[in-house]
């Protein structure tokens, strides 16, 4: 039988973590910005099932292929706008979800192509996909993109990845499951 003592010390071991949300949840979401709100620094981004996030834009947020105009440059939102395709790299504590890094998907922004995973090295961040005309690509993986890939699509598993061209390389920013 277990005391009250014990039983107590481990209820706490499982909730007080969870109280305090000492361990934040990132993840990613892929949609369309359908609302801007300038006062509260937030963005509405709608998934394809229909889901509306809500995510919270700060300083540190840093947004990968937008138009920077000369107005939105200077602004929190550099250059994002309803109507963007986007990837929102986020971080999230309780009910608090901060994006971390925005990448503006579709014309003028990330490039994007589609094949199957030959060869990936978490080590020194780089995959290589073999496209569908044979010609295998080199990518470098910023540090949440190398999350995007699980442990089973490693090797032939199917993706179509959103990547910029930087110093003459590809980086790659995001890996989406292909269907």
């Amino acid at each position: 039988m277990i005391s009250p003592k014990s039983l107590l010390a481990m209820l706490a071991l499982v909730v007080v973590p969870i109280a305090l949300g000492v361990e934040p949840k990132e993840g990613a979401i892929r949609g369309t910005v359908t609302k801007i709100d300038r006062a509260a620094k937030t963005v509405a981004v709608k998934t394809a099932d229909g889901t509306e996030h809500v995510v919270h834009f700060v300083g540190r947020t840093a947004v990968h292929g937008a138009e920077k105009t000369a107005a939105g440059a200077d602004d929190v939102f550099h250059g994002v706008k309803e109507g963007s395709e986007v990837v929102v790299h986020y971080t999230a504590k309780g009910a608090e979800v901060t994006a971390e890094e925005v990448d503006h998907v579709g014309e003028d922004g990330l490039h994007v192509t589609e094949g199957t995973v030959s060869h990936i090295d978490r080590g020194t961040k780089v995959v290589v996909v073999k496209t569908k005309d044979g010609t295998e690509e080199t990518f470098r993986m910023t540090e949440r993109a190398g999350k995007d890939i699980g442990k089973g699509a490693e090797k032939t598993g199917k993706v179509t990845v959103y990547y910029t061209e930087e110093g003459g390389r590809k980086v790659a920013h995001f890996f989406e499951k292909a269907l």
